[in-house]
């Protein structure tokens, strides 16, 4: 496979000189931050009072992480670094769990950014002759700007279609040839759900790629969603606290997501020790942004699972690469004692092909104990007016779901279009257990 490179000496960088590139963002970085008076009393503390008190790339074990309560404790503008009149644009989150996280750009840090998706959309195997139909949500949130700036800087006809209003979504494919887009599994396997009833043929549309984030998902998913629309589906890594988009992509190879190491420093650490685990141990994401100016962050737990991968790359690509993201150590459910990610769930049903494409995960209180419920969806052969097949299947995805997670759930089978769809980030998991106080 000829293998595409955006930046190619910065792909391929040999592993000192990359090293020796991160060394010199990070003193830089740390310039920015100690502008601001949290990093300034927390560097301080540290022993680091100014950038050249940073020797080595292990200096950055010094510093204390940083964490969302830290950003939200800062807002709105306790993490800015750059005079206001400098600043071009904000993101935030959506804030909905409390005060949000507010991220700075100024044209520098935007430039850079568009330079990083760019990079991961190239990478795919897209060009310029590309339609890229961007189905996810615009505003505060970064995947919509973040991906349409790396289209644009690719050269592709940008089509800043958003979320949701998926008969619009197809003629906008129809009517322009889309050959690339960009949504969350979830609405992919909606996209493909309809259709039928849309009356839209997969003949009729010209589909290539697709680019998949915003929510954790299991390779069983992404190759369903494959084989449902005959495409490649590329997955993808970012958050707004170190921009967006643009951290970690995977390459025509799909051999794990590669983390641009000359714009950002991973660290896995153990979620309760705080301690970096073994090498291609599996433990939490934790990032230094070193291509921001306006809001450097240093040391940012993203409460995100996952892992280095080890050995090297087909592709050539010399930055290291993570294994896909199972899921958040902040999602992690404890049901009688046992601990679940949904992700393990999802993992399940996608791997049964009788099984729909939406599923909804309920946790209630049944007495002292926690009672678990796994509703999902049906697939298209098989009817609710026939109990055989119906409670084969019920039972095949218990026995099946028992043996993974080692709880025995109860599974109830729902028609098509029975579960909610969300149009954003899918929302899995009902908790209806009562809130400790």
């Amino acid at each position: 496979m000829n293998y595409q490179y955006w930046h190619p000496k910065m792909e391929t960088l040999p592993r000192a000189d990359l090293e020796a590139w991160q060394l010199a963002r990070l003193k830089d970085t740390a310039a920015y931050a100690l502008r601001t008076p949290f990093y300034k009393e927390r560097l301080t503390r540290a022993g680091i009072r100014e950038a050249d008190d940073i020797k080595s790339l292990e200096d950055l074990k010094r510093i204390p992480f940083t964490t969302k309560h830290d950003l939200r404790d800062a807002f709105p503008y306790g993490m800015l670094s750059v005079p206001r009149d400098e600043v071009i644009r904000l993101h935030a989150s959506s804030g909905t769990t409390g005060t949000p996280t507010t991220i700075y750009f100024n044209r520098e840090d935007i430039r850079r950014w568009s330079g990083f998706v760019a990079r991961c959309i190239y990478g795919t195997g897209c060009n310029k002759s590309d339609v890229f139909q961007n189905m996810i949500t615009y505003g505060l949130f970064t995947g919509g700007l973040g991906f349409h700036a790396g289209g644009e800087e690719v050269g592709m006809l940008v089509i800043p279609s958003g979320a949701g209003n998926t008969t619009r979504q197809f003629k906008l494919m129809q009517d322009f040839g889309t050959t690339v887009v960009h949504a969350t599994p979830s609405f992919l396997l909606h996209v493909e759900s309809r259709m039928k009833e849309e009356g839209v043929s997969r003949d009729s549309l010209r589909l290539k790629r697709a680019f998949a984030g915003a929510e954790p998902y299991s390779e069983d998913t992404r190759r369903r969603i494959e084989e449902l629309l005959g495409i490649d589906v590329y997955n993808s890594y970012g958050l707004s606290e170190m921009n967006g988009p643009g951290v970690a992509f995977e390459c025509q190879a799909k051999n794990g997501l590669h983390l641009w190491e000359d714009g950002y420093i991973a660290e896995i650490i153990d979620p309760e020790t705080l301690e970096p685990v073994p090498e291609g141990e599996t433990g939490e994401l934790v990032l230094t942004i070193l291509c921001r100016e306006a809001t450097p962050i240093l040391r940012y737990r993203t409460r995100d699972i996952s892992g280095f991968s080890t050995g090297p790359c087909p592709c050539g690509r010399t930055h290291r690469r993570i294994r896909r993201i199972t899921g958040r150590t902040d999602d992690m459910l404890i049901i009688n004692g046992v601990n679940l990610f949904p992700s393990q769930i999802e993992e399940v049903i996608m791997g049964i092909k009788e099984a729909g494409n939406n599923y909804l995960i309920v946790v209630e209180k049944d007495g002292s104990l926690d009672r678990l419920t796994v509703k999902t969806e049906i697939g298209p052969d098989i009817f609710m007016d026939d109990s055989r097949p119906l409670n084969a299947l019920r039972e095949k995805i218990r026995k099946t779901l028992q043996a993974s997670i080692t709880i025995n759930p109860k599974v109830e089978l729902h028609e098509k279009g029975a579960l909610p769809v969300s149009e954003g980030k899918a929302k899995r998991v009902q908790d209806n257990r009562p809130k400790e106080v």
